[in-house]
């Protein structure tokens, strides 16, 4: 059976190494036949094709093999086609025995070790084969070319099956290093899911202690003074004054929970006018002119819009700041019908999207926005300064 791709990485960084060698060993072997054989020119010529069919029965079937490690019957056809043309080419001039070399590499990149080393050393006497079909069994085979088949059969098996570990070892260390980035992303997600439920039973332990208790005794002394009605009318007005008392506290309990977790700008302002001191604070600090312009009928906004709204806000007119080079930025506030609309202009130096990519900063914009429901949009192109868009429904 076939078996699945498991090319590693490092494999395919380095696969072009072998397409070089065996090109080297291509060219090599082309010119010791056509420059120092002694053959006839229709063999020198004939082996030259045999060796030169190899490269498109590699390029089209024996490289899309190799890389994604099919071990399957098309590998071993694609083998039996390589040694095939190389007898062939030994057959018609012996110094093509010299393609061993890439043929060897070849074998070994593509089957696995025990196969390889099978069909290795069968290549390795296809010049004794080729000698003896010439000329018979005589000394030649006997004294040279079976030596050097052995030889060149355990010298191939040792190469081969160092290859092998190569191979394996980089598979080993890319499995660990896919094991490593799955289990960071593991903790990175428990540790994020931790801290939400650290903060969820804060925030609970907070209302109980505060607001929930507070109620509590206001329902306790209202049912209290309501007992009282036509009996005691000091009673009930004590009763109704100390609800009074507990609703106030819980009023600034409450308040005082929002302001920790709203932006400090929107505790004791509108977004609006914190946006006109974020204007402000900009013209101050760096001279660039910045406007402020409200557009329909302003109306009461949930604080997560407003905080996305204030944070968009203060993160562009930072880039201005730092990044833009411009003279003047303008911030309008558009609320319409069913949704509220903040662009944010400057006409600064401008950016290329595709160059710059999304900062830390953009990333945070995004993420903010996408939590409130809201879609975010950036245009510039250099020197054409740059708008920000943020679109919420509120």
């Amino acid at each position: 059976m076939e078996q699945p791709a498991r090319i590693t990485e490092a494999s395919q960084r380095w696969f072009w190494v072998w397409d070089l060698f065996y090109a080297v060993v291509y060219v090599a072997v082309v010119a010791l036949i056509l420059l120092t054989a002694t053959a006839p020119p229709a063999r020198q010529f004939g082996a030259v094709a045999a060796l030169t069919a190899v490269i498109p029965w590699y390029a089209l079937l024996g490289r899309r093999l190799v890389a994604a490690e099919n071990h399957g019957w098309r590998m071993y056809m694609f083998i039996a086609g390589v040694m095939v043309c190389l007898g062939v080419a030994v057959l018609l001039v012996p110094l093509s025995s010299y393609a061993l070399f890439g043929a060897m590499s070849m074998i070994f990149m593509s089957l696995r070790a025990v196969p390889a080393i099978f069909l290795g050393g069968m290549a390795m006497f296809i010049p004794a084969a080729g000698h003896m079909l010439q000329q018979g069994p005589n000394e030649v085979v006997f004294r040279a070319l079976i030596p050097m088949g052995v030889i060149g059969t355990a010298f191939s098996a040792l190469i081969g099956a160092w290859i092998n570990r190569v191979i394996d070892q980089s598979t080993d260390r890319k499995q660990l290093i896919e094991q490593l980035e799955a289990s960071q992303a593991e903790v990175s997600r428990l540790s994020h899911e931790a801290g939400v439920t650290g903060e969820r039973e804060r925030l609970a332990g907070e209302i109980h202690d505060t607001l929930a208790q507070g109620f509590t005794s206001i329902v306790t002394l209202v049912q209290a003074a309501e007992s009282e009605l036509g009996h005691d009318e000091a009673q009930v007005r004590k009763h109704l004054a100390l609800a009074l008392r507990t609703a106030r506290e819980n009023l600034s309990e409450s308040r005082a929970l929002v302001a920790a977790l709203a932006p400090a700008e929107l505790t004791e302002s509108s977004v609006l006018e914190a946006i006109r001191r974020q204007a402000t604070r900009l013209t101050e600090e760096s001279g660039v002119s910045a406007v402020v312009e409200v557009q329909g009928e302003r109306r009461p906004l949930p604080t997560g819009v407003d905080v996305v709204l204030l944070r968009t806000v203060q993160e562009s007119l930072s880039n201005v700041r730092k990044h833009a080079g411009a003279s003047s930025a303008e911030i309008v506030l558009s609320y319409q019908d069913d949704s509220v609309v903040l662009i944010v202009s400057d006409n600064g130096r401008g950016f290329s999207p595709e160059a710059a990519g999304d900062g830390f900063g953009l990333r945070g914009m995004r993420s903010r926005v996408e939590q409130v429901g809201g879609t975010l949009s950036v245009t510039s192109s250099p020197g054409a300064g740059t708008v920000v868009e943020l679109e919420v429904h509120a």
